[in-house]
């Protein structure tokens, strides 16, 4: 039997826990441990929590589930350590350049970066690269939602002033969005100065935003999301050929699943860094090729 890849998860918050679930079930792999900022025991779960991933022994690849904007600086280091990385990096204008700044660290390295491994960007991006395939001319719209963006909340709770807060993706139509953004605020902060701050800020200025204030954001809480992508197009010259692709999700839960799928593709690559549309998709499955090509 070959031998498991030994995986640990970087973060605890939702796409954490769940990734802990996926590790522990992937018939390939072993959970060496969990890194979080508060090395504590966490209940209900037999596994050695570090605050510094040194301190875990031979790790093959670092899940990262935290905050996008703290992804890059945690891959670089990790890719410098010689541990492949996956992470789900989701702000779509930065990914070229991290990809270019990512690829050269694991080069140098001989390691592997899987970057934006969530499912938009993700596995979303394979299906809209499939489509483009099928119809080379032509137009896609990809509609999120309703529901919560994890990196956008996560975004609105790093606010000064914010205690808790909610970011919802709303789809109106033809891959036009608005966010419906709900703060908690803590008790000595100003609502205007809150909603400034995040208006202002480059991950939401380019959308339609409403902020609102609300009492309990958890009272509201709801992870679920969705996608429908459309493409109508042309096929060797044949008109009107429209595809559509939906699905209704929970959000942390195939964050974290494609997350762990990526993993085991990392040792199938080349070192570099990749986008998932870069990557065979095969590379994703447990077990042999051949197996899963005799099902095509």
């Amino acid at each position: 039997m070959a031998q498991k890849l030994k995986v640990a998860v970087v973060g605890y918050g939702n796409t954490g826990k769940e990734a802990v679930t996926g590790v522990l079930s992937a018939p390939d792999m072993e959970l060496v441990g969990v890194v979080r900022r508060a090395a504590a025991p966490i209940d209900n779960l037999d596994v050695k929590v570090v605050d510094k991933i040194q301190d875990l022994g031979k790790v093959d690849v670092a899940l990262l589930c935290t905050p996008t904007r703290q992804m890059t600086e945690a891959a670089a280091a990790y890719l410098a350590m010689g541990i492949n990385t996956v992470d789900s990096f989701d702000i779509h204008t930065e990914i070229a350049a991290t990809r270019k700044k990512l690829d050269a660290i694991a080069k140098a390295n001989g390691t592997v970066s899987v970057l934006s491994a969530g499912w938009d960007p993700g596995s979303d991006s394979i299906v809209r690269t499939l489509m483009q395939a099928m119809a080379p001319t032509g137009v896609t719209y990809t509609n999120f939602g309703p529901g919560m963006s994890m990196g956008h909340s996560v975004a609105v709770r790093s606010k000064a002033g914010v205690k808790d807060a909610m970011s919802l993706t709303i789809p109106e139509g033809t891959g036009i969005h608005s966010r419906r953004i709900y703060v908690e605020l803590e008790d000595s902060a100003s609502f205007e100065e809150v909603k400034n701050s995040i208006l202002t800020d480059d991950y939401f200025m380019h959308d339609v935003c409403t902020v609102e204030q609300v009492d309990d954001v958890r009272s509201m809480f709801d992870v679920g999301h969705g996608v429908l992508m459309e493409r109508k197009g042309i096929s060797c010259g044949a008109n009107n050929q429209r595809f559509n692709f939906t699905m209704q999700i929970d959000n942390p839960a195939l964050t974290s699943q494609i997350m762990v799928a990526c993993a085991r593709a990392t040792v199938r690559q080349q070192p570099g860094c990749y986008t998932m549309i870069e990557m065979p998709v095969i590379d994703l499955l447990p077990g042999d090729r051949d197996n899963w090509i005799k099902l095509v």
